[in-house]
Order: C-alpha cells, then structure tokens, then sequence
C-alpha cells in the first residue's frame, strides 16, 4: 500500500494530511475522508484512524486523513468542530486532485467530527455517503433525561450504591439535589436557535440525499443522548428510513477501545462505502 503525506492550504494556512491508496488490484471510486474530532488528530484514539486507513486501503479504498485548523501538525488556531467546513472541501479537493480515479467521498466521523460531517455534506455533491459514530448533540433537555434514565436508575439498581448508602459513603444532600436539577432539566424547554450547531446538523441531514451510516456505542452517553434526541423529534425521522443504515454496539464505549470493537466498525465501514 502506498501512503503519501501531503499538505493542504487554507486561509494562508498548511493543513497536514496522509493518503492511503487502495490497493490497486482491489481500487473502487470512493474513497473515504476521516474527520477528527476534537481533542484528536490524524492518527486517532489508540491509532483507531490509521489502523481504519490502512484496513480500508487494503481493502481497495483509498483514506484521507488530515488535521483540520489548528489541530495535529496544522497551523492557525484551533477551529470549532461547526466551522470547519473550509477545511474538508480543501481536503476533498486534494484528495481529488492527488487520486483523479476517484469519483465520491464517504465522510467518516467520531462525535463531533459526526456532527461536522452532518453539517457540511450536503453543501458538497462529490459527499455520496456519511458514516456517523456517536455524534455529538448536546442539548441540556436531552441529556438530563439521559442522565435521569441510564445513569441514576442504574444506580439504584446498584448493589455497590446501596452499600455505599448504608456505610455512608454517599452524600445524601448532594446527590438528591443533583437529581432534582436533572429531573427539573427533563421538563424544561429549550429555545430553537436556527444558528446553532445542532439545528445546522438537523438541517444537514434533511438536505443530503446520500447514504447514511450510524455506529452507535450501547456503553456511552454521547450516543445515548443522541438516541434520545433523534428517537422523539419527528423532525430527525429521516434517520429511520431505509437509506440509512443503524448499526448498534451494545458492549462498546465512546471511542471502540477494544480490538474487537474497532474490527466491527473497520468491518460495518468497509461494507457501506462499497455500496456507495
């Protein structure tokens, strides 16, 4: 396989990035451009971005990774996931220029690298697929419910909570007024702010018309929180039609630590882009 550092250029910027060649036996038009999410860089958690690469590129898929503004070896400073839409066109525009046989992309995204991809691939026509692990939609109503039904009932189910209480390890007054402001947070409402990241991922989502693949970790709250979202506002039904894939990972924590884990989702991966 052959990899090639090269750099991008952005608002008078260098932007580090590798490619991964498919194996040219193997080699199908779309390629896959990773998206870090922050605090990362290009190689990833536990190297799960260049481990990915190089499984896909063996695979016949050629991998972009890079390192938006001011994250990794990039120059600037650092960008805001929800404003570094520059960045990937840059990218995909290299990936293009450098791998001419290449005809689409499928973006590839961890928590808030999800939500950026989700905000920009509709503005970009080359975008045929998107692949979505635990995005990051963080909203207060949301997560007190989440936190109200899988963390504190989780808890009282607990036989290492009760044995806390009764040793009294556990801050009574503490804890019941952390709960009240959960269970107030469930019932509050939350004002609509059309510039908001999270309405500029739901407006995304309705404006693409490619393929969608949603990884979600059963072990992370991130996911939970966005399950729980998507789950009761007719608005992000569009998530549960047949052109977009969800894949659930029962036993998986936020980043698919393990080997088994980061095999499942390099496996899930592979299988999408070559229906794109």
């Amino acid at each position: 396989m052959k990899e090639l550092a090269i750099t991008l250029n952005v608002c008078d910027q260098q932007l580090m990035a590798i490619i991964h060649q498919g194996r040219s036996s193997k080699t199908i038009a779309t390629a896959v451009l990773i998206i870090v999410g922050g605090p990362q860089y290009r190689v990833g958690s536990h190297r799960q971005f260049i481990q990915l690469a190089r499984y896909l590129a063996n695979e016949g898929i050629t991998v972009m990774r890079f390192d938006y503004r001011g994250m990794g070896d990039s120059e600037a400073e650092k960008q805001h996931f929800d404003a570094i839409c520059e960045d990937t066109k840059a990218a995909i525009d290299a990936l293009f220029q450098q791998q001419p046989k290449i005809q689409k992309v499928v973006l590839w995204g961890l928590c808030d690298a999800a939500s950026a991809a989700l905000i920009y691939a509709h503005k970009d026509a080359r975008v045929s697929g998107l692949v979505l692990l635990n995005p990051w939609l963080e909203s207060e109503q949301a997560m007190a419910k989440t936190m109200v039904k899988y963390y504190y009932l989780q808890r009282l189910l607990s036989k290492r909570f009760w044995h806390k209480l009764i040793t009294g390890k556990v801050n009574l007054a503490e804890s019941s007024s952390e709960i009240k402001g959960f269970v107030k947070g469930c019932v509050g409402n939350e004002q609509r702010d059309e510039s908001s990241y999270q309405v500029r991922m739901l407006n995304g989502l309705q404006a693409f018309d490619g393929k969608l693949c949603l990884i979600l970790s059963g072990t992370d709250l991130t996911a939970r929180e966005f399950d729980q979202q998507t789950n009761t506002n007719q608005a992000w039904q569009k998530l549960h039609q047949p052109y977009c894939e969800i894949r659930r990972l029962a036993a998986a924590d936020h980043t698919f630590s393990s080997a088994k884990f980061k095999r499942e989702v390099e496996l899930i991966t592979c299988k999408f882009v070559e229906s794109c």
